[in-house]
């Protein structure tokens, strides 16, 4: 079967390349002309697998209510699970509920509850991962897999090297977060040494509603709403 295939040539592979340049840059003007008109938003991340009856689904949409009712918009990757609950909440309080769909063979697809002028899709992960920090003013991730894990650490490591400005990132979850937050005390900061103690102010771990609001609050407090760089 593997014979059977074709296998692109050098020639061929460089013209794809140079093509797949123009669908990378509509989808960046795209997504910064849609996002650059819906107002400050606080994106909310987990995982597409978390089904309605779980109580982190819950939580979530609780969350969003809340960040609605202080002024804030809700921007999730768009799928099932907790992003679904994010967009739910945001929409049953009358807010500003966006997705961020990416096409995926699994998991993913367009949950009901995101505004109709503000779902937007993309092919490529590197182009949706700009448009959640760059139109965030805070993180607030739940329980998820891989896909969290990674919008995570690499808005700490945007925020930590100075590449983008800080904002809040709050793990919501000290029963699923705990044990990576001790990890990181112990092994990354305190044995081995590869990070500073002062990174670890990027990082909030609470569990319930009102805290993720007061962190957003008092950040605000301090800094303006405005896109991230």
């Amino acid at each position: 079967m593997r014979d059977e295939q074709h296998h692109k040539r050098w020639n061929e592979i460089k013209t794809n390349d140079s093509w797949a340049i123009f669908k990378i840059m509509g989808e960046f003007v795209n997504g910064y002309e849609k996002l650059s008109r819906i107002g400050p938003c606080v994106s909310i991340f987990g995982s597409a697998r978390t089904k309605p009856d779980n109580k982190y689904y819950k939580l979530a949409e609780e969350i969003a209510s809340k960040i609605v009712d202080h002024g804030y918009g809700v921007i999730t990757g768009g799928g099932p699970g907790i992003m679904e609950a994010g967009n739910k909440g945001a929409h049953i309080a009358g807010g500003t509920s966006v997705g961020l769909n990416i096409e995926l063979p699994f998991e993913q697809h367009d949950n009901p509850y995101i505004d109709s002028d503000k779902s937007l899709d993309f092919d490529y992960f590197f182009v949706r991962k700009v448009m959640f920090v760059k139109y965030s003013q805070g993180f607030v991730v739940m329980p998820g897999g891989f896909g969290t894990l990674d919008e995570l650490f690499e808005a700490i490591t945007l925020i930590q090297t100075n590449k983008i400005e800080k904002f809040p990132i709050i793990l919501v979850g000290t029963e699923f977060w705990g044990g990576l937050m001790d990890w990181i005390n112990e092994t990354l900061l305190n044995r081995f040494n590869n990070i500073s103690a002062k990174d670890l102010d990027l990082i909030h771990l609470v569990d319930t509603p009102e805290e993720v609001i007061d962190i957003l609050d008092a950040f605000y407090k301090k800094y303006r709403l405005s896109p991230n760089f």
